[in-house]
Order: C-alpha cells, then structure tokens, then sequence
C-alpha cells in the first residue's frame, strides 16, 4: 500500500485505487455486497482485480433488465430507475438480505456494508451526458443497529460511456474507503472522492450524510463545501436542512428566485416575495401546484465581510429554513447565468424578484465587459427565455420619491435597450406593496443586533426576532461589513 503522509502534513500520498481497495479487502471485518446497475460492475471490479476480495464481497450483482431490476427490489411509484428513492431501495434491500443471510455468531467482529449505484451514462447521440445517484449504507461497529448512510448524485462531463465507466469505478472506490477510514472527517471525505478523478469530468451536486456517527454533520455546511471545492456551481438544501438534488427539485417547474443576503431576512424580504408570487401564480402559463420558489445566495453574497464566514451562513440558513424556505447558494453572480442554470432544467415560466437597485445593476454594461457579445450576449440569455422581472419599489432617502420602473435612471446608454425589455413586458411593476416597511434594511438590522441596539425585533417576520434571540444568531459582531443597499 502507498504510504500515507501524516495529518498535517504540507503534502499528502494519494494511496492508488489498488491501494485502497486492498486495504478493505486484507481487513477481515469489512464484509458487503455490490449492487452496480446502468454502468458496469465498475467499483467490484477493482475490488476482484486487486486481490483478496473473498475476503470483502459477499456478492456483486447488476440487475440490467428493468423486470429482473423490478422483480428483486419493487416497482418505483414513478416508473423511473435513476433516482435516489431507488438507490435507497437498493441499499436497505441488499443490507437486510447481508442481516439475514450472514451468521452474526461465526463473525461477531465483522462489520457489514451496501454499496449500490444507479447510473444512465451518455446516450448515442451525445445530447444527454449522463448522471446517477451512488451511496453507501454501512456500519462501523458490529452492535451499532442504526446504519450509517452516504448518498450523493453525480454528473457525468466526459463524452465517452467507457470513460465514464472508469470514472464511476474510481468514485466507488474512494467513497467506500471514505466511509471507513475518513468517516470521522467528512469534509475531507469529501475532497478524497475525487482522488485520481479530474474534476473536469464529474460534477457531485448533492450529498447527504446521515446515521449515528454523522449526527454533528450538518449537511447544509457540506453543500457549501461543495461549491467551495468547485465540485458543483450550485446546491440547494430544504427547510429540513438536507441537501436536495437541484434537477428534481427544478424539473418543468414554474421557478419564481429571490436573490439577496438575507442577513437576516426581514419583512421587506417577505414582502417582495409575498406580492411576487401573487403576480407570478397568476400568470397564465403558471399552475400554482407545479411551481416553486427559491431563495438565493450567491457565493460573493456570503463573502461580504471578507472570507466565507461559516457560523454567518448558517444563521442566514437558520431562518430561512424556519420560514419553510428552500434555499439555493450559487457561483452565479450574474443574473443571467442564473437564468441559464435554471434553463437547463425547465421550459416554464421564470420569474426573478428584484429591487431597484438590483435592476440598475443588471444594466449597468461594467458587468458584462468579460463576455465577447458585451451586454447584448448577457441580455440574450437573460430575457430570450419565458422570464420576467417582479421589480419592488425603492424610496429615495434624500427625496422620498419612491422609484419603479417607469422613473428608474439607468445609464443614458442603456436607456433604448431598458425601453425595449419594458414595453415588451418583461419587467412587471409591483404596486400592493408595504410603505410602512420600505425604512428596513438587513444591513441597519445586523449592525442593531451586533451593536446589542434596540428596536431591530419589529422589522423582521413574525418569530424571527425570537429565533435570533433564542439561538444567539448573529451575536458577534462581523468587522467591516460591506452590505449594498441592494440587498435589503
């Protein structure tokens, strides 16, 4: 086996795949099965080649024909077989046959383990690149009775089935290995998923960890180390606090965003989103029943007082989730790419919540100097799909005049251009807004409650004040904090 550096070490030996997979196999506790379904028996494969695998698989199996797929693990309510409710149908099937089958008093030190995945690698017409969902259900300790489970979904980047192939085989490694030998340290579990893997060629875009001896592992945190490694350009989590795949979530949906800080969220943020979907759920290509809204952070937004303040994301995720919000955090800083990410998933109706200032932003031509087509490529992609801009009013704080589209000051350059969108229809007024709270902004609130000032609890959503409070949110105080008025 390579060596392996230290902790701490400046550099580290990745052991090789044979490595890795010999390790598990010469360790006579580690006992499991193999289920491989769409791509091969990749990951057994390494397993059998690098010797002593009787001494780790219990069995490899790959059930191709959907009726012998049906006839071992049950028919999927959706008729689909990439999906995670199969792949954890697969887990707790192959498990509970390792329960039954295996003789606890001959082997009372052996550990058990179910590897699965379900995969549909590129189509013959190069469009669909191919994606799966891959996990691990695992014990670490012959007694422990709750399983230990990883999930995650992955996409795949490469143009040939077999190198996918390959691709899939060495992530099935490394997440085995990780789930023994690196449980301990999730995040670096993370990381080693990609040992010997180029990152240019698969995309995980959700994980999730969960069983006894990940119950300190909060999986929103680990899908901001998602976009931090740049294994994916965004993830999205529910109010739940799991991380959810953002295909499923945004597949032919009707999708209304509300980007911001929301540090914290206050009533002017429930506010524009509340009288936004009003307008949105009536349009009439939109059916309530098949719409969602997303509250985004962008990756620049959560660096606002310099490096990614941990602690600070979470409180944001925190009430938002309270609020029964999914959220989304992106590297998206520019609307249109947004809009394009969205894109890929539906056909629908999208609508983007906005205030003012965000509008101005999206015309200002300073944005778009590193694209080849200038503001017009951005424009392009921004508004050539069925999408709309639900504008929120703005107060002058010198006049008191209250801005909207019909008054706002867009560069005299850009002035034709704003007409054309505006008369076509593609930014919407909203008009039943609150004047009493347009005063709020999350800025003026975090430095209220960072400086231990009164009067911050009133401008926020009812229970949010309590939460903040209860929890101790937003306690300490964040040195030179950079919020623009944008994002009240």
């Amino acid at each position: 086996m390579a060596p392996i550096a230290k902790k701490g070490s400046t550099f580290e030996n990745i052991p090789s795949i044979k490595a890795k997979t010999l390790r598990i196999n010469l360790d006579p506790d580690i006992y499991g099965t193999f289920a491989e379904i769409g791509a091969g028996q990749e990951t057994a494969r390494h397993f059998f080649r690098s010797g002593g695998a009787s001494g780790t698989i219990a069995k490899a199996m790959s059930a191709y024909d959907k009726d012998f797929s049906d006839a071992i693990y049950g028919v999927e309510s959706d008729g689909r077989y990439v999906t995670q409710s199969r792949l954890k149908t697969m887990l707790a099937h192959e498990m509970r046959l390792m329960e039954e089958r295996i003789n606890r008093e001959k082997n009372p030190k052996q550990v058990f383990f179910s590897y699965a995945n379900t995969v549909a690698t590129i189509d013959f017409s190069k469009r669909f690149k191919g994606h799966g969902w891959v996990g691990i259900r695992f014990q670490l300790q012959p007694d422990q009775e709750e399983y230990d489970e990883i999930v995650l979904h992955v996409r795949f980047k490469q143009n040939e089935a077999r190198l996918q192939q390959e691709t899939l085989g060495t992530l099935g490694v490394n997440l085995i290995y990780g789930a023994f030998y690196k449980h301990d340290r999730p995040r670096k579990l993370l990381k080693y998923l990609y040992d010997h893997i180029d990152k240019d060629t698969l995309e995980i875009d959700m994980i999730n960890f969960s069983g006894p001896n990940f119950k300190e592992v909060d999986n929103r945190l680990i899908s901001l180390q998602l976009i931090r490694n740049d294994m994916t350009e965004a993830v999205m989590f529910g109010p739940d606090g799991n991380n959810l795949l953002p295909a499923t979530i945004l597949y032919k949906k009707n999708i209304l965003a509300l980007r911001g800080s929301f540090r914290p969220v206050t009533k002017v943020n429930m506010d524009m989103f509340q009288k936004s979907y009003d307008i949105f759920i009536r349009e009439q290509t939109v059916e309530e029943e098949n719409s969602i809204v997303i509250f985004e952070i962008t990756l620049s937004n959560l660096k606002a007082s310099g490096e990614i303040d941990e602690q600070d994301f979470m409180d944001r995720a925190e009430l938002l989730c309270s609020l029964g919000h999914t959220v989304m955090i992106s590297k998206f800083q520019e609307y249109f790419r947004l809009v394009e990410y969205f894109s890929e998933y539906t056909k629908s109706r999208i609508g983007l919540t906005m205030g003012v200032n965000n509008l101005v932003d999206v015309f200002d031509e300073q944005y778009y100097r590193h694209l080849s087509g200038g503001i017009l490529e951005a424009f392009g992609k921004l508004f050539f799909k069925d999408l709309k801009v639900y504008l929120y009013p703005m107060k002058n704080s010198e006049t008191g005049q209250i801005m909207t589209s019909n008054n706002v000051k867009v560069h005299p350059r850009m002035k034709e251009l704003y007409k054309f969108f505006k008369y076509n229809g593609k930014v919407m007024d909203i008009f039943d807004f609150d004047q009493e709270i347009m005063h709020i902004f999350s800025r003026d609130v975090l430095k209220r409650i960072t400086n231990g000032e009164d009067g911050w609890e009133e401008m926020l959503p009812e229970g949010i004040a309590e939460i903040i409070k209860e929890k101790s949110l937003f306690a300490r105080k964040h040195e030179n904090v950079v919020v623009s008025e944008k994002d009240k």
